[in-house]
């Protein structure tokens, strides 16, 4: 595997990512973690670098990342700030102000990319636009069976394997199993809308930024679509790839949700739409300095 080179399109020569961060929200996953980061290290091309969002993790986290930098020959920054709640906004910003990359891609601590996630997303990449990606959502047994070695090997996402480990049937397993030319038909029919999903969404670095990033205010619950609002708003359009960009979810329990901050969310979101805005300035600071990175 190479470091990434922009892949040839036949539309145009139109223009393509140089440079593609990654940027992977956690808290206290660490497991979870290990297995998505082994994800991007398989890709069929590379990121540039990984910056890895962590909303206020214990030093098991750091220690996992230490251990990661040093196995996967990645380039990894980790981007921490103290607990203070579900702050995922705000710790997601401070990545984005230490990113290098032209463009961005971005995804959970908890979702693990199938071998040509970040080759689609390139290959699909367009000024003027961000791109929807989709998952595959695992029980919890079979979310701790997954190895590394599944993941290197690609059986994590083979629908045999995967049967045969227990998962049952869905119509849903459609989303793995489609191949390039299905896979775009059935990004053409799906009645699902694109939206920026905080699991699968990419877009170029400089829209992110020009948008004020995420909006620091919200907490659990479409606060990564209100971001994707604002963009539209702005006149950059969503391109559906749910069947060809593809991520395994892996379980895990929610105890931030509750009602008020998604009522609060719910409110936010409703006046971006209302007021057509295409900025909040409760996002991206100016100032450098703002987050404690850990990197070697």
């Amino acid at each position: 595997m190479a470091m990434l080179t922009p892949p040839k399109s036949s539309v145009h020569m139109r223009q393509k990512p140089q440079k593609v961060s990654v940027i992977l929200s956690t808290y206290n996953m660490p497991v979870w973690l290990t297995k998505s980061v082994w994800g991007f290290a398989h890709q069929t091309v590379l990121p540039f670098e990984v910056l890895i969002a962590d909303d206020g993790s214990r030093d098991e986290t750091k220690r996992t990342i230490d251990q990661l930098r040093r196995d996967t020959g990645l380039r990894i920054r980790h981007v921490w700030h103290e607990d203070d709640g579900f702050q995922k906004c705000r710790i997601l910003n401070r990545a984005i102000e230490q990113a290098n990359g032209d463009y961005l891609l971005f995804s959970d601590g908890d979702c693990v990319p199938r071998t040509d996630f970040l080759e689609q997303h390139v290959l699909a990449a367009r000024p003027g636009h961000f791109l929807s990606g989709g998952y595959y959502k695992l029980p919890m047994g079979l979310s701790e069976t997954i190895t590394v070695d599944d993941i290197q090997s690609g059986r994590a996402f083979s629908v045999r394997w995967l049967r045969s480990n227990g998962l049952p049937f869905s119509h849903r397993l459609l989303r793995l199993s489609a191949g390039q030319r299905r896979a775009q038909i059935l990004n053409a029919l799906t009645t699902t809308r694109p939206t920026w999903n905080g699991h699968n969404a990419s877009g170029w670095t400089s829209d992110v930024v020009r948008a004020g990033g995420f909006d620091e205010r919200m907490r659990y619950g479409g606060e990564d679509r209100e971001l994707g609002e604002r963009l539209v708003n702005a006149g950059i359009r969503p391109i559906q790839i749910r069947f060809h960009a593809i991520c395994l979810h892996l379980d895990h329990a929610r105890g931030y949700v509750n009602e008020e901050d998604l009522e609060n969310n719910r409110r936010i979101r409703e006046e971006t739409r209302r007021s057509g805005s295409t900025v909040t300035k409760h996002g991206l600071r100016k100032q450098e300095g703002a987050a404690e990175e850990r990197a070697a």
